[in-house]
C-alpha cells in the first residue's frame, strides 16, 4: 500500500462510525423505486452537514419530482470527471423477517448509499484531494430494481419520469452530461469466513420491461360460462406458448423470460375479464432482446386469438447490457488487491451474468465498472438475505472506490485519459443511445375483432 493509499484508509476510518450508522439506518427504512424519500432526506441532511451543495434530481427545471441528487467534488484542476453511484431503493418482499411496510433492502443497495456517504466524508478530510485533478461526481440514484412496472408506467404517463430505471432517468435529466467514466460497488455474497472480499465480472444481460393485459368478457362462471371470455385462461395459454419457445432461444443470447401474473379483480363465480402480467425479456444484446421479444409477443397474441380474447402489449426500455471496460476493470482489480491482498480478490474477465442493472446503460456511452464487495449471506432477493459484515460491505467499499478515484485522477488524470481514449462505446453519444432504446417502445392492442368475429393481428413495431 502506498503512502497515498494509507492516507485514504486513515480518512475513511476516521468516518467509519458514520458509515456503519448509515448502513443500519438505511436498512431500517426501505422504500421502493421512485418513492425513496426517507433515504433521500437522510442523505441530504448528512451531505449538507458535511458542507456539500446538492443538485436535487427532482428540482431540475422541466422534470418531475423524484428522489436522488448529485454533487461535484472539484479538485480545482482541469481533468476527467468520474461518477460514483450509490443506489437508494429496496424491494417488495413482505415475508422477509425484517421487512418494513412490506419492503426490505435484500439486494444491499442501502450499503452502497452508506458507502457513498463515507466517500463524501472522507473527501472532506485533510489532504484528500492532494495530487488529484478533475472532478468526482457523487450520485445518489433511485429505482435500480425494475419492479412495480404499472406504478412506473403511471408516473411516466403523468410526466413525473420518462424512463423506468433511475440511472436512465438521470441520464435523460442531464446528470451524466460531461462525465467521462463511472464506477460503483454492489453488495456481494460472503460472510466472515469467505476469503473473497472483492469480485467482478465482464458484464451482464440487459432487459426489456413488459406489461401485458389480456382482455376477456365476464359472465356467470357456473350458469353461463359460454357467454364469457376467460382472460385468465388466455394468459395461462400465452405463458405456456412462450415456455414452448424456450428451446428456440440460443444459448449465446442468454435470453430470460420470467413473468408474474398480477391476479384477477373478480369473485370466484365470475369469468375473469382481465389478467395482467409483468415480465422482462432479458438478453446478451439489444438486438437479441428485440428479436426474441417479437416471438414472445407473437405467442401471447396467438393465445389471445385462440381464446377469443384481446391482449394489450406494452414494451418499455429496461436496461441495456452491462459491459465493463477491461482496462478500467484491470485498474479496479489492482486497487482492490492493494487494499486487501491478492488472495481476497477474484475478478473474472469472461464471466457473464444473466441479471440486469441500469449501470449497463451507463456503460453504453462511457467506460464503467461495477464490482462487488462481500459482507452478506443468504439469497439475493430472498427472505434469508442478511448483512453480517457491514465493515466489508460498506467500509471496504468506501476505501476501494477512493483507491480507484485516486488511481484515475492522479498524475494529471493519465490513467483515466488513457482508458477514455481507447474505449469504444456502443453509442457515440447519450443522444444516440436514447434514440436506440426509444426504438424498443411498443404500445399495441394486438388483436382486434370485427362485427363478424374476424381478427386483425398486429404485435410488432413498424
Amino acid at each position: 500500500m502506498t503512502e497515498r493509499q494509507e492516507l485514504i484508509v486513515k480518512n475513511v476510518d476516521a468516518n467509519k462510525q458514520l458509515i456503519l450508522d448509515a448502513e443500519r439506518w438505511l436498512w431500517a427504512h426501505p422504500q421502493t423505486g421512485y418513492t425513496e424519500w426517507e433515504a433521500h432526506a437522510y442523505l441530504v441532511e448528512k451531505f449538507e452537514a458535511l458542507g456539500y451543495e446538492l443538485v436535487l434530481a427532482g428540482k431540475i427545471p422541466g422534470f418531475g419530482d423524484i428522489p436522488g441528487f448529485y454533487t461535484d467534488v472539484d479538485t480545482g484542476k482541469e481533468g476527467p470527471v468520474l461518477a460514483i453511484f450509490g443506489e437508494l431503493d429496496a424491494l417488495d418482499i413482505a415475508n422477509h423477517p425484517e421487512s418494513v411496510n412490506g419492503m426490505t433492502h435484500c439486494c444491499g443497495h442501502h450499503g452502497q448509499a452508506a458507502a457513498l456517504l463515507g466517500i463524501a466524508a472522507a473527501l472532506k478530510e485533510p489532504g484528500a484531494l492532494d495530487g488529484l485533478c478533475g472532478k468526482i461526481r457523487l450520485i445518489a440514484v433511485p429505482a435500480e430494481e425494475m419492479i412495480q412496472l404499472a406504478f412506473r408506467e403511471n408516473l411516466r404517463k403523468e410526466g413525473v419520469i420518462s424512463y423506468m430505471g433511475g440511472k436512465v432517468e438521470f441520464m435523460h435529466r442531464g446528470i451524466l452530461d460531461g462525465v467521462d467514466l463511472s464506477i460503483m460497488v454492489h453488495g456481494g455474497g460472503g460472510g466472515p469466513e469467505d476469503p473473497v472480499y472483492f469480485s467482478g465480472g465482464y458484464g451482464s444481460n440487459g432487459c426489456m420491461a413488459k406489461t401485458i393485459r389480456f382482455k376477456g368478457k365476464s359472465s356467470h362462471a357456473g350458469g353461463a360460462p359460454h357467454l364469457g371470455v376467460n382472460a385468465q385462461y388466455a394468459a395461462m395459454l400465452g405463458l405456456q406458448a412462450v415456455n414452448d419457445l424456450r428451446e428456440t432461444f440460443q444459448e449465446k443470447d442468454t435470453i430470460r423470460f420470467h413473468p408474474i401474473m398480477m391476479g384477477v379483480n373478480c369473485a370466484v363465480n365470475i369469468i375473469p375479464d382481465e389478467m395482467k402480467i409483468e415480465s422482462y425479456v432479458r438478453g446478451h444484446s439489444i438486438e437479441a432482446m428485440k428479436r426474441e421479444n417479437r416471438k414472445v409477443n407473437r405467442a401471447l397474441t396467438g393465445a389471445a386469438l385462440a381464446i377469443g380474447a384481446g391482449v394489450e402489449l406494452c414494451d418499455r426500455p429496461g436496461y441495456s447490457p452491462e459491459i465493463h471496460d477491461p482496462a478500467l476493470m484491470k485498474l479496479v482489480e489492482q486497487c482492490c488487491v492493494d487494499l486487501v491482498g491478492e488472495e481476497h480478490v477474484k475478478f473474472n474477465y469472461t464471466n457473464w451474468g444473466t441479471g440486469s442493472s441500469d449501470f449497463g446503460d451507463i456503460t453504453c456511452v462511457m467506460p464503467g465498472m461495477q464490482f462487488s464487495s462481500s459482507g452478506v449471506v443468504g439469497t439475493f432477493h430472498g427472505i434469508d438475505f442478511q448483512v453480517v459484515d457491514a465493515d466489508r460491505l460498506c467500509v471496504n467499499a468506501t476505501k476501494a472506490q477512493l483507491f480507484v478515484a485516486d488511481a484515475l485522477l492522479s498524475n494529471g488524470g493519465a490513467a483515466a485519459k488513457e482508458i477514455c481514449k481507447n474505449y469504444k462505446p456502443q453509442y457515440p453519444s447519450i443522444k444516440a443511445y436514447f434514440e436506440a432504446i426509444n426504438d424498443l417502445i411498443l404500445d399495441k392492442d394486438a388483436v382486434k375483432y370485427d362485427e363478424n368475429g374476424n381478427a386483425t393481428v398486429d404485435f410488432q413495431n413498424v
